[in-house]
């Protein structure tokens, strides 16, 4: 079943969603400062490729730059990406096929908004 919604996740929203983030990480990897934003960036790319089997964990070991970095992400950035997602699963939760790829975009909201200190990981 995993399988079967992240191909239709990849066809439908995952290709789009991951393409955007890479770009957003390539934009970042050539602004020195911002390299650290750009490898978050290409980490949810690969989680918007295949969001179903795998789950955002936390890092208790991320230190005060993570938080820096967080907060700067989320005033920039973060804040943004996290409505875009919450808006674009409105229209998949109205159509009953699409609930479960809503449920992905929502899960997608916590390493948008907050991406440093964070590891995707396979349930």
């Amino acid at each position: 079943m995993r399988t079967l919604l992240n191909v239709i996740w990849l066809l439908f929203a995952g290709i789009w969603l991951a393409l955007g983030y890479a770009v957003a990480g390539v934009i970042c990897c050539i602004l020195i400062i911002t390299i650290p934003f750009g490898i978050a960036s290409f980490r949810i790319a690969a989680y918007a490729l295949w969001p179903f089997g795998r789950t955002v964990v936390r890092d208790p070991d991320a230190g005060a730059f993570s938080l820096l970095g967080n907060i700067i992400w989320c005033l920039v950035a973060g804040i943004w990406l996290a409505v875009g997602h919450v808006l674009t699963s409105i229209p998949l939760f109205i159509s009953v096929i699409g609930i479960p790829l809503g449920v992905a975009n929502i899960k997608m909201v916590p390493v948008s908004l907050l991406p440093l200190g964070a590891r995707i990981e396979d349930i």
